[in-house]
Formats: C-alpha cells, structure tokens, sequence
C-alpha cells in the first residue's frame, strides 16, 4: 500500500528526517541506547556483559537495541565484540553532558537543588 504523499504520517517522517535535532533523538530514541553505547564506551563489549551490566533489559531488547545501534552506523561488531563507530564516539560527550544535566534536573525536580545552573 502506498502512502499518501500529502498525508500526515508523511509530513511527519519528513520532517523527522529534516530537523537534524529530531533526527538525532530518533538515532538516540528509546529507553537503553543511550545506556549501551555508555557501556561500550566504558569497556563493556560482549552480549552477555551488556546484559549483565544493565538491569531489567531483557535479552530480546538488548538484540533489539543493538540491531538498531548498528543499523544507524553508532555501532559495529567484530567477532564477539561490539565497538563504538566514530559516529558513536562522537555522541559520548553530548551524553556525558545529559547525564550531568539529567542528575541536576533530578535533585532540583525533588527539592534538593534550586537551580539548574552547573556548579563549577
């Protein structure tokens, strides 16, 4: 079935393709990427060690989570390993800086904090 090229669901994947921030959290998108490629980073490299390093992910979603990984070119495996792309590589600080932001927004959302301003 072909899709309309004025329909709604048309507009929005185009535009989720145009708007390079979108774009971006699309790549990033879902609840363990993020996780992942921080555990690659850190060493972290065969299945079963991802599986045991991140807690209620189940085998299927972390396959999941992967396939897509690697799909987007954030990820390649080599034998048993998976190894960050140097597309991969390059969103390591810019997920260093929300979870630096994500620990701020959590204590000040819970009363611990009065600002969201970084503390240097």
């Amino acid at each position: 079935m072909a899709i309309k090229e004025n329909s709604t669901n048309n507009i929005n994947r185009q535009f989720l393709t145009e708007c390079n921030l979108t774009y971006a959290f699309q790549l990033m998108g879902g609840r363990w990427k993020l996780l992942i490629l921080m555990h690659v980073h850190k060493g972290i490299k065969r299945f079963g060690e991802l599986k045991k390093s991140i807690p209620n992910i189940t085998e299927r979603m972390l396959t999941l989570q992967l396939k897509e990984l690697k799909r987007d070119g954030l990820i390649n495996k080599a034998e048993l390993e998976y190894l960050l792309t140097p597309h991969g590589k390059e969103l390591i600080p810019v997920c260093i800086e929300l979870h630096k932001w994500g620990g701020r927004h959590k204590l000040f959302f819970h009363g611990k904090i009065t600002s969201l301003e970084p503390r240097f």
